[in-house]
């Protein structure tokens, strides 16, 4: 488990602080998962925290991590967020990559019980062509059942075919399933 404590919240890229250390970034669209998954990789509760309502997290959150940063991105793809919010999201978001900071790895999280949505496309793409080291943890694996698993899992391999070398890991923040193959992958990265 990592042991992580919280450190600042961004709101504009030009609020980013300059860091050595490199940052594990996990990224996703709107009510994907990705609290619960930061909350059960650091057996906390409430560490990020998991909002019932979509598009709530409109920060970038920084946490420490020792001899790394985690950093949660806002959400995207959320349709209720103003036109202005949707374009500062963007900015946050994109001053961010732009940087030049030390990403060790992005942490690309999906739903597992749908096709990857065009944000997610857009975003896998952009990891991808950027060169930038990722995964994509699927979240939500325990809402399926034994066959409906199965599919998705050969649907989502095959959408993920074209990237090369991008590892898929199914999650469950209830059964806490794949939590030790990120942990892995995040540790691994930071070699």
């Amino acid at each position: 488990m990592l042991n992580v404590t919280f450190t600042y919240s961004a709101g504009l890229s030009s609020q980013l602080r300059p860091d050595d250390r490199p940052d594990v970034v996990f990224s996703g669209r709107s009510n994907v998962g990705k609290s619960s998954l930061i909350n059960k990789l650091c057996n906390r509760k409430a560490l990020a925290r998991v909002s019932s309502k979509p598009g709530k997290t409109a920060t970038i959150n920084f946490f420490d991590a020792g001899s790394f940063n985690l950093v949660d991105l806002p959400g995207y793809g959320y349709a209720k967020v103003s036109k202005v919010e949707k374009l500062r999201w963007a900015e946050l978001v994109e001053g961010y990559f732009a940087a030049g900071r030390e990403i060790a790895l992005v942490v690309q999280i999906i739903d597992m019980r749908h096709k990857p949505s065009a944000d997610d496309m857009d975003m896998i793409r952009f990891l991808y062509d950027s060169g930038m080291p990722f995964i994509v943890v699927a979240t939500k694996a325990d809402k399926l059942n034994k066959s409906e698993y199965a599919a998705q899992l050969e649907q989502l391999t095959a959408i993920l075919q074209p990237f090369e070398g991008v590892r898929l890991c199914p999650f469950s923040a209830l059964k806490g399933d794949g939590a030790e193959q990120i942990e892995e992958a995040i540790m691994s990265s930071l070699v």
